[in-house]
């Protein structure tokens, strides 16, 4: 092999490790796509590495950190200062970066602070692109996107010099937590995908892709409002070609050309694959977390990521679950080829609103039916009874005229005499 296959080589090594150790021969297979000679040599560097010792057990987000970093740092303690703000509790973590509650002691307001991996603060350049991203991001306001209040630098317990962003703190649950609890009536599921499309239409304006939109990054406050986070940290974070990376599962960071960017089982087929993506990637995400509202199931699952991003690639969802007049809106967003799927949420959320009115018109029939059977019933009922009663057998020809209300677009006016009967709808 020549040095750049060598390269190559190395650098799906380092990939390799920020998987779990059952992942990694899947992950191969799929990475290598065919390729012997490569995928043997990246197996000869993990057995190398598994005969060293404690690679295996080891979180890849620590392996990778300490490869790179010299050490990931500790954890920020409670009362430890970033700059301005205090730290009180930690929310979590994940391949963005740690994320604390903080208190703004300026300002005196509780904020999310979401830290950076200390590689990502090392890399001059990635900060760089991460700052302007961070520029564009709070350029806009929107009620449904978490805002981003700055970025802070300072030192910390941990021995290193940190790059926090500041964040609005939402109260309330993830949507991944409440889709645990099971499917979501549509009472409550259409006015959460109405503020997730709401969100995602304007960052598009804006020309901002999220590209790792998922139920865990959708909060839902108490008051009902839905709030997007991570708006454009997935681009910002992304590294410069070539460039080593760090992850943690399931969101999966880009370390070489053709590498993954996003979390599998949300990932379009296109991002799948590796290639650039634009909006209607995130017209695939939203569709895949609209399916998981109405079904309480992933549209996209497996073993293991090279079985999900598979299914991704290749394999249709389950529909049953989803309500019938619903199936377009989810199907126009899955077009698994790009230029064939809806080019804009707000076009989604059209077909969501005619939907009901769809529903609606195919039940006018039936309704209109039932109703004029009624009717019918009724003056059959007043024409069988009047031979058979006391009353003279003949009356002054006064007409009987029965009103019913059929709605405004609908009369049915029969007309009853002595001699005749006439029905008449309109």
């Amino acid at each position: 092999m020549n040095n750049d296959r060598w390269t190559a080589a190395d650098r799906l090594f380092d990939a390799a490790l920020e998987r779990k150790p059952h992942e990694r021969a899947a992950f191969l297979c799929e990475a290598c796509a065919g390729d012997e000679e490569l995928q043997r040599a990246v197996e000869s560097l993990l057995e190398n590495a598994r005969d060293a010792g404690r690679f295996l057990d080891t979180p890849a987000l620590e392996l990778i950190a300490e490869r790179h970093a010299g050490g990931r740092g500790a954890p920020l303690a409670r009362g430890s200062r970033v700059g301005s703000f205090e730290i009180e509790s930690a929310i979590g973590a994940g391949g963005m970066g740690e994320v604390y509650r903080a208190r703004d002691t300026r300002l005196n307001r509780a904020v999310a602070l979401k830290v950076l991996p200390e590689l990502f603060a090392a890399d001059t350049d990635r900060l760089a692109r991460f700052e302007r991203e961070a520029q564009v991001l709070a350029s806009f306001n929107h009620p449904n996107i978490a805002a981003i209040h700055g970025i802070e630098e300072g030192p910390a317990e941990a021995g290193h010099r940190i790059r926090a962003l500041v964040l609005e703190l939402v109260d309330g649950p993830t949507l991944s937590e409440r889709i645990a609890r099971g499917p979501m009536p549509l009472d409550e599921a259409l006015p959460i995908a109405r503020q997730i499309a709401d969100a995602l239409e304007a960052a598009h304006e804006h020309g901002i892709v999220h590209r790792d939109l998922k139920p865990a990054n959708i909060k839902l406050r108490p008051d009902g409002a839905v709030k997007v986070l991570d708006f454009g940290l997935a681009k910002a974070l992304e590294p410069a070609k070539g460039g080593p990376t760090i992850s943690s599962s399931p969101t999966m960071m880009a370390s070489m050309p053709g590498m993954l960017l996003g979390t599998p089982a949300y990932m379009a087929p296109e991002q799948a694959r590796g290639t650039p993506v634009d909006k209607r990637a995130d017209i695939w995400a939203f569709g895949v977390v609209f399916y998981e509202m109405l079904t309480g199931r992933r549209a996209f699952d497996g073993e293991d990521v090279s079985s999900i991003l598979a299914a991704v690639l290749q394999s249709e969802p389950r529909w049953d679950g989803v309500p019938p007049n619903l199936r377009r809106v989810l199907e126009s967003c899955l077009e698994k080829d790009p230029r064939n799927r809806l080019r804009d949420i707000g076009d989604a959320w059209r077909l969501v609103d005619d939907a009901p009115r769809a529903a609606a018109s195919s039940l006018r029939p039936t309704r209109m039916g039932w109703m004029a059977a009624a009717a019918l019933a009724g003056v059959a009922a007043i024409a069988l009874w009047a031979p058979w009663r006391e009353a003279p057998i003949y009356v002054a020809p006064l007409p009987l005229r029965l009103d019913v209300d059929l709605g405004s677009d609908v009369s049915l006016e029969p007309l009853v005499g002595p001699d005749s009967m006439v029905i008449g709808i309109k």
